[in-house]
């Protein structure tokens, strides 16, 4: 069946919070969104930081005149939210996403952190011992709704007010069907984008490293890669 984005829920009256939404890709993330329209709250360690991060993303060009985001502490973010994305760095992920597992109870988690390190060859995937970082989290997270999506999205592209339109897939996996048309439906909010099914949680592995592949296409080519699926 091809892509119909007509068929996708309505997911413009949800809360969606980002923990590490004081990183680039947090914060990138946070800007298309609340520029479409969503409620964001931007999570961090100090709620002082994520105020002070949503109020400099508030001030950005091409936002709603009512635009919503605030900022918080990780864990009142965790609770307030009807879809949190994970956008730590990977070497804090293990601990920052354990110490939410009671708030993130019931909730939609959207895991986009790459298990990557860097040496003087450039970036390479390293091994996990759950096999990904979205099969971490949901190892950490027994009780949550979990999936992997947004891990090959530009964060320059992101946070550039001039682009209007970012045109690539956003690969999606999990054990929930049902978090496919939703998060589907959060990446068409921002134009150009389409949320398509990858398979299980265990096929996330090879899209977490691919971003690896799209670091090195991007230097050699001074480009801001993504992924486009064709024939869909």
């Amino acid at each position: 069946m091809a892509y119909d984005a007509s068929t996708l829920p309505d997911v413009s009256g949800l809360t969606v919070g980002i923990i590490g939404g004081t990183g680039d890709q947090g914060r990138g993330l946070a800007y298309r969104l609340a520029r479409a329209g969503q409620t964001v709250l931007i999570g961090s360690r100090s709620a002082e930081r994520a105020a002070e991060s949503a109020a400099e993303i508030a001030a950005l060009p091409r936002m709603p005149a009512d635009v919503r985001i605030t900022g918080a502490a990780n864990d009142e973010v965790a609770r307030r939210s009807d879809v949190v994305i994970i956008a730590v760095p990977w070497d804090g992920h293990a601990a920052t996403v354990a110490a939410l597992a009671e708030p993130l109870a019931g909730t939609i988690v959207v895991d986009c952190v790459n298990p990557l390190g860097f040496d003087k060859q450039g970036p390479y995937a390293l091994t996990v011992a759950e096999g990904s970082a979205v099969q971490q989290a949901a190892a950490l997270l027994p009780d949550s709704r979990v999936c992997a999506a947004f891990n090959h999205v530009s964060a320059p592209l992101l946070a550039d007010p001039e682009v209007d339109r970012i045109d690539l897939d956003v690969l999606i996996c999990t054990e929930d069907r049902e978090l496919v048309d939703i998060v589907g439906a959060l990446a068409a909010r921002i134009p150009g984008m389409r949320g398509i099914y990858a398979g299980r949680l265990r096929n996330a592995h090879q899209i977490e490293a691919f971003t690896a592949n799209l670091i090195a296409i991007n230097k050699r080519y001074k480009a801001h890669a993504g992924i486009r699926v064709t024939d869909l």
